[in-house]
């Protein structure tokens, strides 16, 4: 571990004796790298851990420099091995930060894209108004639900722990699934491609620490949204608020008409594209073509 940072000094040295664009291009990339690495860690466990290996890289210079031989060398072996420990320790983290590099649509991708079946905007917007007349009509009566919007991150995985469906997404089919006394009730709806593709599924819950008053339903909510692109709305038993979990964060608190607006939002509505000069300038250009 002590030749590493050795290397890594001399490095530095001969660069900036030597220093040409492709250094100050390649220093840029490095530094956006960083940048999006703390990003990601920040509001996670990996950022106490990161502070602690912090914590004894400094206290290996501080005893290097006073000569502590004993200190220095229980330290630079409990270096040796950080590499493998950080890869063990942040396991999770990392899987999710592979997973999110892994996916090949951004922000405001529709969410039907597919090659199974493509879904229409006037389907897309039905949808919205089914979703949210449902949503709504449960959290008046408290009824708890869990809604998962699949997006281009497949949930094969979770779809085959619940029970398949194939039922068109209406108000009163969402209602009678989450209806208390209904056998799929506790489980998660998963919708692809604008179709109820399975009911009653499993899914995996989140190792972040959130406020007590958030049960297991909002943990598994927020959970798939770490390991996927999709769009998940929640509503609480106890008190009937309406929450959208998303890339790992959850939005409370959401009124009807705030939940309509997020999902045209996400899900790339004809009101949206409309409003995208990019996406009206390529249409134009394909028509040309």
């Amino acid at each position: 571990m002590l030749e590493f940072f050795q290397s890594i000094g001399e490095f530095i040295s001969n660069t900036a004796a030597n220093f040409i664009w492709q250094d100050f291009l390649d220093i840029i990339f490095v530094a956006v790298i960083i940048y999006y690495v703390l990003k990601f860690i920040r509001d996670t466990r990996a950022a106490q851990l990161m502070k602690g290996i912090v914590a004894l890289l400094i206290l290996f210079q501080i005893a290097k420099a006073l000569e502590l031989q004993a200190t220095s060398y229980l330290l630079n072996s409990t270096l040796e091995f950080g590499l493998l420990a950080i890869i063990i320790v942040f396991q999770p983290e990392l899987r999710t930060l592979l997973e999110r590099i892994g996916r090949t649509s951004g922000k405001g991708t529709n969410l039907f894209i597919s090659s199974e079946r493509k879904v229409s905007e006037v389907e897309v917007a039905d949808l919205i108004k089914n979703i949210v007349d449902a949503v709504s009509n449960m959290s008046a009566t408290k009824t708890g639900a869990l809604i998962v919007l699949e997006r281009s991150t497949k949930l094969g995985e979770v779809i085959n722990t619940g029970t398949k469906v194939d039922a068109a997404v209406i108000c009163d089919v969402i209602l009678n699934i989450f209806y208390p006394k209904a056998p799929l009730h506790d489980g998660a709806v998963i919708i692809r491609n604008g179709r109820i593709n399975a009911a009653g599924c499993f899914l995996p819950l989140t190792t972040k620490t959130f406020d007590s008053e958030l049960g297991t339903r909002h943990r598994a909510g927020i959970g798939v949204s770490e390991i996927s692109d999709a769009v998940v709305i929640l509503v609480s038993e106890e008190t009937g608020i309406i929450s959208v979990a998303m890339e790992g964060n959850l939005q409370r608190r959401l009124s009807p008409d705030a939940l309509r607006a997020l999902l045209k939002k996400e899900l790339g509505t004809e009101e949206k594209v409309k409003k995208d000069p990019l996406a009206n300038l390529w249409k134009g250009r394909g028509k040309q073509e």
